[in-house]
């Protein structure tokens, strides 16, 4: 599926299509018994769907389509709030939760131009791995070598495969160490993850409140861009990718380039020789705050005594509910005193300062998204495994939420060759200027 959020608006402008044929196509997909769906989706919407579907075709036909890309569907994350229904956030704990009595500020926004919510897509409970297994809904499989049964990455795993799969044409997600740029990587997508402070988090259940960011996985860099306009209320205007000609990439000399498998390690060479080719320069330098983010984190980072705090009650009441290896990360949270984690607010400070100074003498910072391919499933049976590896896919994008920036994953193979993501990334509030390099770097690549 190749279709783009522009492709699809120009095709509903001419009457190429409906959102009524949209919206089915993507129900048959889901439906399909044989395909992803049972596993991509926790809910589906095909009654709403099809009534918002119906009605964004009578307010085109008239001219009152509240945007170009009204009746486009689009997949929402379980994290969240749908007015009238329960946000489970990928969780037995939160079965019995009230339903929500308004959308989140990110959906609402979303409804506000027209798209339409297709369902909402399985995730990693409570959004604490990068991996995309969840053991009470099912794990949707990786989009390459699907006979293999490879993980899909998360914690955005359905907002992925609903992508790659036609379930849906863009996917709403969170990412607070890579949750977006993760599954995007793993499925040859693009996917985003805005400065935190850049949309609004309210209606969506929280993992860091430090470090949570509200993003989309498209497939393309201009899909990104018009999600994150519309989420973050911005208005929607023109987006033109910047020339790669003269482009200053920074290559960061740091433990993100260690234990690369070669199959990552062959594509990023290769296309940092392409974007030189193309008229981009490439340094390689030194990043000492890079290097001294594992040390920092050591104590469980920001994510596990924030959703400790979030998770206290729920864990008293609901205990055997939860998936035992993401409560475990949560209840790291119990190793930090308040003097840590007032320190480590403190070294986080410092090391934002260091980045962005540092980043005054180039446009965008270059690395792979993920040091490795996607692993299969069977790869995850033991625990000490799952830590290893977890942390491992984790490692490369949760630097950028720790230096509160900005970052996008862009694929860097193309089929039939295994995924890999190049994580390009600017300081925080440099949104808008990274994804037109990133549109840039895109066709560069392509």
């Amino acid at each position: 599926m190749t279709a783009t959020l522009e492709s699809l608006a120009v095709a509903l402008d001419k009457g190429e299509t409906t959102s009524e044929a949209l919206v089915e196509a993507c129900l048959a997909r889901i439906d399909d018994p044989n395909g992803e769906g049972a596993r991509v989706f926790v809910a589906v919407a095909h009654d709403s769907a099809r009534q918002a579907a119906r009605a964004i075709d009578a307010l085109r036909a008239i001219g009152a389509a509240p945007s170009r890309y009204a009746g486009i569907p689009l997949s929402i994350k379980d994290l969240f709030d749908i007015r009238g229904e329960v946000t489970r956030a990928g969780s037995l704990v939160l079965g019995d939760a009230m339903p929500a009595r308004q959308d989140a500020v990110a959906v609402a926004r979303l409804k506000t131009a027209g798209f339409i919510v297709i369902g909402r897509t399985n995730m990693t409970e409570f959004a604490f791995s990068g991996v995309g297994i969840n053991p009470h809904y099912g794990t949707p499989l990786c989009v390459w070598n699907r006979a293999q049964r490879r993980v899909p990455g998360g914690s955005t795993s359905g907002g992925a495969i609903a992508l790659t799969d036609g379930m849906a044409h863009g996917s709403l997600g969170t990412d607070t160490g890579g949750s977006c740029r993760i599954p995007a990587a793993f499925n040859g997508l693009v996917g985003y993850k805005p400065t935190a402070r850049r949309v609004s988090t309210v209606g969506a259940f929280p993992l860091s409140t430090t470090l949570d960011s509200i993003g989309p996985i498209a497939r393309s860099v201009a899909c990104c861009a018009t999600l994150d306009s519309i989420v973050s209320g911005a208005p929607l205007t023109p987006f033109h990718p910047r020339d790669v000609r003269g482009l200053r990439i920074v290559v960061p000399q740091a433990y993100v380039l260690n234990d690369l498998d070669e199959t990552i390690a062959a594509a990023f060479e290769k296309a940092l020789e392409k974007l030189c080719d193309a008229g981009a320069t490439v340094s390689r330098v030194v990043f000492p705050e890079i290097d001294a983010i594992p040390a920092a984190n050591a104590k469980g980072g920001f994510a596990a005594p924030e959703s400790l705090t979030t998770h206290a009650t729920l864990i008293e009441t609901h205990r055997s509910l939860y998936d035992a290896r993401v409560l475990s990360r949560i209840e790291r949270g119990h190793e930090q005193s308040a003097s840590d984690y007032i320190a480590l607010k403190r070294t986080r400070t410092r090391l934002i300062a260091a980045f962005n100074e540092r980043m005054q003498d180039y446009d965008v910072l270059a690395y792979p998204t993920v040091p490795i391919v996607p692993p299969t499933i069977a790869a995850f049976d033991l625990d000490a495994d799952f830590t290893r590896l977890n942390l491992l896919i984790l490692r490369n994008p949760s630097v950028i939420n720790m230096l509160e920036g900005c970052a996008i994953s862009v694929p860097m193979a193309r089929p039939p060759e295994a995924p890999a993501g190049l994580m390009l990334a600017a300081p925080g509030g440099f949104d808008r200027d990274l994804l037109a390099i990133a549109a840039g770097v895109e066709s560069a690549l392509a």
